[in-house]
């Protein structure tokens, strides 16, 4: 593994002997406590030995997310092999005064993306009490799904899982969507999607009986302008059901999806279905063709 990894507002670091301040902190919150666990850290002598215990673990892997401004540590990304499971378990937990404001997602999919560029594992466990329903939420926001409950120690646990070719497709169609976006002032930059399509990718819009074909660079060009232009403004568009079919390496999504925006200074607001075809190349999962239809 790398050493760190960075996001918009997030760095990402190994733990390391200076984080001792911190993991004292952040293990002795009512959270950790609650959620995770009493680790006994009373002092910083025994904060000291954790650390020290995590980083002498090969199947332990602490990260500490920090703001990228001030590089304050806020929370961890863990990734451990358990006994008693067949693949890695993701963790995460964050301080008090870090939660609800988008940095556990942040840090948790910036971590899962790395792991599907270093082909890490086929699949991604997670496990948490029932009761901690904020990370079931972010679990679900990630793509894990529930597969069982399972008893260690005599505490029940909720098993959830994803599978990395189901992340790195997830990924890929939340990142087609954004790049159209300019709403809240975001910056669209098109040149994107040749990094998540195949350059040969067809594009198809249909309409009735009708239909519009497109290689990447003719369905582009026009986009990009009316939606710098000020043709188009506040616009965005985003997936809202999907049901996803991976065989191999290749694989299909169908896609429910809204946009909205101003059109020439009118409002419109409208839905469709996008269907999606992927292939799995030495670079990745890629997109290579797409039809979509908008809902009259």
């Amino acid at each position: 593994m790398q050493n760190s990894l960075s996001s918009k507002r997030l760095s990402l670091t190994k733990l390391s002997l200076g984080d001792i301040d911190f993991i004292y902190e952040l293990v002795n919150t009512p959270e950790w406590i609650r959620f995770i666990g009493d680790r006994n850290v009373k002092t910083k002598e025994d904060a000291r030995d954790l650390v020290q215990t995590i980083m002498n673990n090969p199947n332990v892997n602490y990260w500490v997310v920090r703001l990228h401004e001030q590089l304050i540590p806020i929370g961890i990304v863990s990734l451990v092999k358990r006994d008693y499971l067949d693949f890695f378990d993701l963790g995460f937990a964050f301080l008090p005064n870090h939660t609800k404001q988008g940095f556990a997602y942040e840090a948790t999919s910036t971590f899962l993306q790395y792991l599907v560029n270093e082909n890490y594992s086929p699949k991604i466990l997670a496990t948490t009490i029932k009761e901690n329903v904020n990370s079931i939420g972010l679990l679900k926001k990630l793509g894990f799904q529930f597969e069982k409950r399972v008893e260690i120690e005599n505490e029940e646990l909720l098993l959830y899982s994803i599978s990395i070719d189901k992340y790195s497709i997830d990924y890929l169609t939340t990142s087609f969507f954004s790049v159209f976006t300019n709403a809240n002032q975001q910056k669209v930059n098109l040149e994107v999607i040749n990094d998540l399509c195949l350059p040969e990718t067809i594009i198809i819009k249909k309409s009735g009986l009708k239909e519009e074909v497109y290689n990447l660079r003719a369905f582009v060009e026009p986009r990009k302008k009316i939606l710098t232009d000020g043709t188009l403004k506040d616009f965005e568009e985003k997936e809202i059901n999907e049901e996803t079919k991976i065989i191999g390496r290749i694989a299909q999504r169908f896609s429910k999806y809204e946009k909205s925006g101003y059109l020439n200074g009118a409002f419109f607001k409208q839905s469709g279905n996008k269907f999606f075809q992927f292939i799995k190349t030495v670079r990745g999962w890629k997109i290579n063709a797409v039809v979509w239809e908008d809902e009259e």
